[in-house]
């Protein structure tokens, strides 16, 4: 734990550091970070689940829709997927693709964990051509799609509270080998634009995270993608939904076995930290980026628009552990109002094409 400190405070007394340094190092770390580190994280044995993980479905109707795309908008068959995790999502889409679609694809992983580099390529090396990169900056810009699945809300974000109707940053601190809090004025010019561009105005005593990190990926996002879609899927906020009085202590959460942590002081790089997005400000920024945007929908009506109801069995099988009936369990698990999807949005740009919303679904 003091290397762990030492490394985020320098060894001097008395430092205070920004949340988004420690949540950087707490998960990014390549020594100490809980991505970088040898551990299961996703699963039942693992801190927390992904609906990707739930079955195949996910990934096998995502190849499909995009194949759809491809027609439409003329686009080369390039899938970039970043944070490509334990790479399940990319088995369910490659498996799908060889089976029904049977066309040449590329598939691209950028992912930055090298335990879940080595996870994706024991899984998908031996039956399937990818290609791995460690950062979105090191993709040679193509045409096609790019998706993720929960990768903002596992970007450091600063914090901030209004105290005495003044706005502070909060910081953080160690003393007798213990992390602390403490707030300062806030004087980060970034941030106060970031409030300035969402409108948002706090509240006394309100906490937030501030994702400006959230700028450098999509300015990533969009270098790398030619012509095309972006799609991400995660879970978030408006800035109107920001300003609920049950957010006033902001989103900030660690997972740890199932378990959520509302102190992510605790343990560092023991347990994954993550935070619900800034939906407006992903659109926004995007807009300026040049990805245009084309839909924010919930990820069960996203789901029912892509054609998931198609691939209900159309008969009944009274195994309930026959793979028939854990297949359409799986995809009424996507669907229901109170199931995991629910929680989800997702969102739909697009550059240098012309889709509407009519012309990016399955008839």
């Amino acid at each position: 734990m003091n290397t762990f400190f030492n490394t985020l405070f320098s060894n001097l007394p008395n430092e205070l550091i920004t949340y988004e340094k420690y949540i950087g190092a707490a998960l990014y770390h390549p020594e100490f970070g809980y991505y970088m580190r040898d551990k299961q994280k996703i699963g039942r044995q693992g801190d927390f689940i992904t609906t990707s993980n739930i079955s195949d479905i996910y990934g096998r109707m995502i190849a499909k829709w995009f194949s759809q795309i491809c027609k439409r908008a003329q686009l080369n068959p390039v899938f970039c997927e970043i944070g490509a995790g334990n790479g399940r999502f990319a088995k369910a889409f490659l498996q799908e693709w060889k089976e029904t679609i049977q066309t040449p694809l590329t598939y691209i992983i950028v992912e930055s964990s090298p335990f879940h580099r080595k996870l994706q390529q024991d899984l998908l090396m031996d039956d399937f051509p990818i290609v791995q990169v460690e950062n979105i900056n090191e993709v040679t810009a193509f045409e096609g799609m790019i998706f993720s699945n929960e990768l903002f809300d596992a970007l450091p974000v600063h914090v901030i509270e209004k105290e005495n109707e003044e706005l502070h940053e909060v910081m953080i601190g160690v003393r007798n080998n213990q992390l602390y809090e403490q707030k300062v004025p806030l004087t980060n010019s970034d941030i106060q634009m970031f409030l300035k561009e969402s409108r948002i105005e706090l509240k006394e005593k309100q906490r937030l995270e501030v994702p400006l990190a959230m700028v450098e990926m999509i300015k990533g996002i969009s270098r790398a993608l030619l012509k095309g879609i972006v799609v991400t899927a995660d879970y978030g906020y408006t800035n109107e939904e920001w300003m609920d009085p049950r957010r006033v202590k902001g989103s900030l959460r660690g997972y740890y076995q199932h378990q959520m942590i509302d102190n992510i002081l605790q343990n560092p790089g023991e347990m994954d930290i993550t935070t619900h997005i800034h939906f407006d400000y992903l659109i926004q920024k995007g807009e300026q980026e040049n990805l245009e945007f084309i839909s924010k929908l919930r990820q069960d009506e996203f789901l029912l628009k892509a054609g998931i109801l198609k691939e209900l069995a159309s008969h009944y099988d009274p195994n309930p552990f026959s793979e028939v009936s854990k297949r359409n369990r799986a995809i009424r698990s996507l669907i229901m109002p109170s199931g995991m999807s629910s929680y989800f949005h997702v969102v739909i740009q697009q550059k240098e094409v012309k889709l509407k919303l009519s012309d990016i679904f399955i008839e």
